[in-house]
């Protein structure tokens, strides 16, 4: 039998989105929350704190993902609160950082975080991590630390491809140990998988909170 799709939930809170490795869909999934929002009445924006594969315009260095999420937003933003560090290279934020002759810290990334919320509150706020969860900021930060500063709830993004089980089970388990909140899985079905059904069914089943199929 195939699983079917429910419809989105119109969610509303401040949340963390997380993936369980790069390219699996959080910037997707993310618009998909945003659009269902806007489509429930909500008002809701999403930040990229921190993108590392950004393209010269003549605003300035910018970023795909970034710019995704200002489109699905219905709160208008700059984009430099949107994504306060832009770095050129699309690799790990820290030694893209380092090529610039950059350094990202926690405490930096918070103040721009909080700084937004304060300015600009909203029904559904998403702030979007960069790759999986344990992503170095630099020599003794990670980006996980951004969410447990803030104190939110953690949707975690699953790409469905060989190999998600085991990175969703110790992705899960590493933001519980955290001490944060998990708020639910989306389980990104972006491509054609050898026995997803029975994939998604083990996903479920060990998983906590609340799972949704997209």
């Amino acid at each position: 039998m195939t699983e079917q799709k429910p419809q989105l939930p119109a969610l509303k809170g401040i949340f963390f989105v997380t993936g369980t490795d790069t390219e699996v869909g959080k910037t997707w999934v993310s618009c998909r929350l945003l659009e269902r929002a806007r489509e429930a009445g909500l008002s809701c924006y999403g930040l990229k704190p921190v993108a590392a594969g950004c393209e010269e315009t003549a605003e300035g260095w910018r970023n795909d993902d970034a710019l995704q999420l200002m489109a699905a937003s219905s709160v208008t933003l700059p984009y430099d609160v949107v994504n306060p560090v832009a770095l050129k290279a699309p690799v790990a934020p820290h030694i893209a950082a380092e090529q610039e002759g950059r350094t990202i810290t926690l405490a930096r990334l918070t103040g721009y975080v909080r700084g937004a919320l304060n300015a600009h509150p909203a029904d559904l706020i998403l702030i979007e991590g960069a790759g999986g969860w344990r992503v170095p900021l630099n020599d003794r930060e990670m980006l996980s630390a951004l969410a447990k500063e803030l104190d939110v709830p953690v949707i975690q993004v699953v790409g469905m491809k060989l190999g998600c089980i085991n990175h969703a089970l110790l992705t899960a388990e590493a933001i519980e140990k955290d001490g944060l909140r998990y708020a639910g899985t989306m389980a990104n079905c972006f491509g054609q998988m050898e026995v997803k059904e029975e994939n998604l069914l083990t996903l479920r089943r060990h998983l906590p909170g609340a799972f949704a199929i997209i």
